[in-house]
C-alpha cells in the first residue's frame, strides 16, 4: 500500500509541475482496458485530457460493428483514443493511470467480461510511446503494485475504428442505466476520491 501511495504522489506532482507550462502540445494515446465505457469515464475527468473517443483497434476486421466485436472473433479490442496536452499531463503518467484503472494481470478478462476484446493493451502511436510504455510497466512490476504478473500487450496502432455514436460519452449520457449505476459509477467514484488532484475543476 505504501508503494501505491508513492506511485500516486509522483503522478500528481508531475501533473502539477506541468501545469506551469503555457504552451499546448497535443498528442494522442490509445489504451484497451476492458469495457471502454468505464475507461472513457475516468480519463474524461483528467486535467490535460482534451477528448476521449471509444472505438476498436488491434484486429483485422475492417470497420467492425459492436455486434462484430462481441463475438470475440474480430481480433479487435475495445479501446479509448485520448487526445491530450502533454504540457499538462505526460504520456508516461497516462500509462500509469491506465494501469490503476483496471486489472492488467487477468488475460483477456475484466471482471465478468471475457474475451480478447477485453484484453489489457497499450496501442502505441510511435516507437517513443512503446519505449515509455515498457519502461513504466517495468517500474510497476519492480514496485510490486500487483501480486500477479502483468499481461498487458504492446501493439502498434495500425487502425482505429470509432465505435457507434451511442457508445461515445456513454456514462455521462446514461448515468441511470443499470450497468452504469452498478459497475461504472462505483469505479469512477473510487478513482475520483483517490486522485482528486488530477481532476479537472467542475
Amino acid at each position: 500500500m505504501r508503494i501505491l501511495f508513492v506511485f500516486l504522489f509522483l503522478i500528481v506532482a508531475s501533473v502539477l509541475v506541468a501545469q506551469n507550462n503555457d504552451t499546448m502540445n497535443t498528442s494522442k494515446a490509445t489504451f484497451g482496458a476492458g469495457c471502454f465505457w468505464c475507461v472513457e469515464a475516468i480519463f474524461q475527468d483528467l486535467k490535460g485530457v482534451l477528448s476521449v473517443e471509444s472505438g476498436y483497434a488491434g484486429g483485422e476486421t475492417k470497420n467492425p460493428s459492436y455486434k462484430d466485436i462481441c463475438t470475440g472473433l474480430t481480433g479487435h479490442a475495445e479501446v479509448i483514443k485520448i487526445e491530450f496536452d502533454s504540457t499538462i499531463i505526460s504520456y508516461d503518467n497516462l500509462v500509469r493511470i491506465f494501469y490503476v484503472t483496471h486489472d492488467p494481470t487477468t488475460l483477456n478478462r475484466q471482471g465478468n467480461d471475457k474475451g480478447t476484446q477485453y484484453r489489457s493493451a497499450i496501442f502505441y502511436h510511435d516507437e517513443a510511446q512503446l519505449r515509455i510504455a515498457k519502461e513504466v510497466t517495468q517500474e510497476i512490476t519492480n514496485e510490486g503494485i500487483f501480486e500477479d504478473p502483468i499481461v498487458t500487450t504492446f501493439e502498434p496502432l495500425e487502425e482505429f475504428y470509432p465505435a457507434e455514436k451511442y457508445h461515445q460519452n456513454y456514462y455521462k449520457d446514461n448515468p441511470n442505466q443499470g450497468y452504469c449505476r452498478a459497475i461504472i459509477e462505483p469505479k469512477v467514484r473510487k478513482f475520483r476520491e483517490k486522485y482528486f488532484k488530477l481532476l479537472k475543476k467542475e
